[in-house]
């Protein structure tokens, strides 16, 4: 989102900084604990309400600290740059000795606890679940908006540290505070490019154009948006003994020297696949794949060639829903066949950095906006913006139609 992009009349926000422990829950909200309510000059998201909200403290600028005791016994106010509140994670002097005004002793760690937002006399309460020396993440936790006109006196904060600790499991461990839309699905799309493909460079040029927001409403995945992978897989097609099981399983291997069974559901290429994954499979290339197919999984299938796949991921989020996508650009050789090559650009939904109840709908609303970027994204670099669905299956069966030899049934 440009900066630059007039905040709409009505709308506010404030930062509330506070005791560690209301996040916690390493002891109760008490009429004692010192808040510090920081408004900013403008809301960091345009769309109310939003999900997901990326505070830069050396973008906030000069700030009024709002202090208090909980219960409003006691007040002060100070003044500090953004960039001052934490230094190295830890308060600064301005915050530190603003809150000892209040609280008259020194206090435990103080943490940014709670971005507020309103737009007229609605406001929605989004809660910190990542802080850092540069930064900090928070996402939504009110379903329903508060009345904006309690803000300033905290009238929010007993309901919002409630919220937060109902969902402490999801909210105060690292990395699982996401969800996932479609369970068991796999929501895709492919655009088969004619090689050669500069894949590198392809997503360099493409997560700068994420970074000037040209995709507005759309923010890189917080301390994840830049994925590289280099894999082989061991792909088996699953042909029988129903229609209900047809699809592929495939072996790839894993860094501790076991393998990963990533299995897919579908008859034809398509667009929405269901989709398992099962790690820690110790096996080897000795038949153990073989054996696992018919003893485990007990289907039919056809061995096609083993392929190598390098890939670079741009994660990108929806600051509107918490819904996360991928941008995939990906290079598989085969292994007995180097110069047998698929180069493709996918486009897939990943999860969801949510902690109210997610929109599936909206999933499927966003896709068609990210496509349109997309598409005139690889038209610009004069490649295919044909949107399909062109499996690996597909691809390594057409290559065993000129290899025929390479594929093996099973059991």
């Amino acid at each position: 989102m440009s900066d630059s992009t007039p905040t709409p009349a009505g709308r506010r926000a404030w930062l509330a900084l506070g005791g560690l422990h209301l996040l916690n829950g390493t002891a109760p909200l008490a009429g004692s604990d010192p808040v510090v309510l920081v408004e900013l000059d403008s809301p960091v998201e345009q769309a109310f309400p939003s999900n997901t909200v990326v505070l830069r403290w050396d973008r906030l600028g000069p700030l009024e600290l709002a202090v208090r005791t909980a219960d409003g016994t006691r007040r002060h106010t100070a003044k500090a740059a953004g960039d001052e509140l934490f230094p190295g994670m830890l308060p600064g002097p301005a915050l530190r000795e603003a809150v000892t005004e209040v609280t008259g002793q020194g206090v435990g760690p103080l943490v940014p606890l709670f971005y507020v937002t309103a737009d007229g006399d609605r406001a929605h309460v989004h809660s910190q679940i990542r802080f850092l020396a540069e930064d900090a993440c928070f996402i939504r936790i009110t379903p329903e908006a508060v009345d904006t006109a309690g803000v300033e006196e905290l009238g929010w904060l007993p309901e919002a540290v409630r919220l937060h600790a109902e969902q402490f499991l999801f909210l105060n461990n690292h990395q699982r505070y996401y969800r996932k839309c479609f369970s068991g699905k796999e929501l895709e799309y492919k655009y088969t490019l004619t090689p050669p493909v500069d894949s590198w460079t392809l997503t360099v040029e493409l997560y700068r154009s994420l970074l000037d927001g040209e995709l507005p409403g759309y923010v890189m995945e917080y301390r994840d948006e830049y994925q590289a992978w280099d894999y082989l897989n061991h792909l088996f097609e699953v042909t029988g003994p129903t229609e209900a099981e047809r699809g592929y399983a495939s072996f790839i291997p894993t860094t501790d020297g076991k393998h990963l069974l990533k299995r897919k559901w579908y008859a034809e290429d398509t667009f929405n696949r269901r989709e398992s994954h099962t790690y820690g499979l110790d096996l080897a290339d000795d038949g153990g794949f073989e054996r696992y197919i018919r003893e485990e999984l007990k289907v039919e299938a056809v061995r096609l060639p083993s392929f190598r796949r390098v890939r670079y991921d741009i994660n990108f989020e929806s600051v509107r829903t918490g819904h996360v996508y991928g941008v995939f650009f990906d290079h598989c050789s085969l292994v007995e066949a180097r110069e047998v090559t698929l180069n493709q650009c996918e486009l897939e939904y990943l999860r969801s950095r949510v902690a109210v109840e997610p929109d599936e709908a909206e999933v499927l609303a966003e896709m068609e906006e990210i496509v349109g970027w997309l598409e005139a994204f690889l038209r610009e670099r004069g490649l295919s913006d044909q949107r399909g669905f062109y499996s690996k299956r597909t691809f390594l069966k057409d290559a065993v139609a000129a290899r025929p030899e390479l594929a093996r049934k099973v059991g």
